[in-house]
């Protein structure tokens, strides 16, 4: 772990009245950002630097700033240098969903609920003023599956055809996404902080785009780093189903959004290893796939499961996306 600190860090603290404070550095993740948690008698912040040119943390300041008009429970900003990358913000605490949940399992029902009703919040707010989930960052996100996974796995496959079958598949489900809601994109148990009140609190969030109500719900329910069982996810669904007017297509959208999500992963998984060297990412992959499976079974699917029937072997399939060498 990198625990250098930022440049120009103690001036910034002064001048946010947090001088001769301790700075905590936290692990990282996979991204340039760092943070560290800021310590004084009288409490704690936490403090991200997103050094330029490699991280911009205008957008989290953006978005978070609109989160917070709007009801939700972002953090609060203390003080904020976007030109250096440094921004002080609220200390939601050590309590993130996945950990907790992992020691806490008996309250697994309850804490999904609460993450679901987020959802509904949000979704009951106007699209906030952020840049459209159109068919070209679809169709750049897929892209990943046959720009690093395949090469990795030395699987000879048809481009040409990957990207019209997800045009064949997501062009429907467009007009469903007007006007929107906001998406977070990366809603799961290792983004959403369970707080002393009992609230949820959201973070990195900054790459909030304009889209369909059932990407963070795939988010949340069919998530990378945790297990959330076929049960559970039906309930949830329900659950969001019971409280929004979703319309008539909204699980074969939802199906649409695991797929395409699931197969972005699986690619972004198989680039942090090959390219940022870090391999823990790859013993994911199964988790993923197993999902993608799931959705790959839905009738809205059939153009990407007939490419997969014919460009993956079955073999490779079922191993889960098998062992990358």
């Amino acid at each position: 772990m990198n625990s250098e600190l930022p440049d120009g860090l103690e001036a910034f603290l002064e001048d946010a009245g947090w001088s001769g404070s301790i700075v905590e550095p936290l692990p990282g993740d996979a991204s340039f950002r760092r943070y560290f948690r800021i310590r004084r008698d009288a409490g704690s912040a936490m403090l991200m630097d997103a050094p330029p040119p490699h991280e911009d943390p205008g957008p989290f300041l953006h978005v978070g700033k609109w989160l917070t008009a709007n009801g939700l429970r972002a953090p609060v900003i203390y003080a904020e240098q976007p030109e250096r990358g440094l921004v002080l913000i609220e200390d939601f605490g050590a309590d993130r969903m996945r950990d907790w949940l992992d020691v806490n399992q008996e309250a697994e029902e309850a804490i999904y609920s609460r993450a679901v009703d987020a959802l509904v919040e949000l979704h009951g707010c106007p699209p906030g003023p952020f840049e459209p989930y159109d068919m070209a960052v679809y169709q750049r996100e897929v892209g990943l599956f046959t720009e690093w996974y395949c090469p990795a796995m030395k699987l000879s496959v048809d481009d040409g055809g990957w990207r019209e079958a997800w045009n064949e598949v997501l062009e429907p489900m467009l007009p469903r996404q007007r006007p929107g809601v906001t998406v977070l994109r990366d809603y799961h148990a290792e983004n959403i902080m369970l707080l002393p009140d009992g609230g949820q609190g959201l973070i990195d969030f900054q790459d909030a785009l304009v889209g369909h109500p059932a990407y963070d719900l795939v988010s949340l329910l069919q998530d990378a780093r945790r297990d959330v069982s076929p049960a559970l996810e039906r309930r949830m669904l329900d659950r969001y189903l019971a409280k929004v007017d979703a319309g008539p297509d909204f699980e074969a959208d939802y199906a649409r959004l695991g797929a395409q999500r699931n197969a972005k992963i699986v690619g972004i998984f198989a680039r942090l290893w090959l390219r940022d060297g870090k391999p823990r990412y790859l013993a994911m992959i199964p988790r993923v796939w197993e999902a993608m499976e799931r959705d790959l079974k839905h009738p809205a699917l059939a153009p990407v499961a007939d490419w997969f029937a014919a460009n993956v072997p079955q073999g490779l399939r079922d191993t889960g996306g098998g062992e990358i060498l």
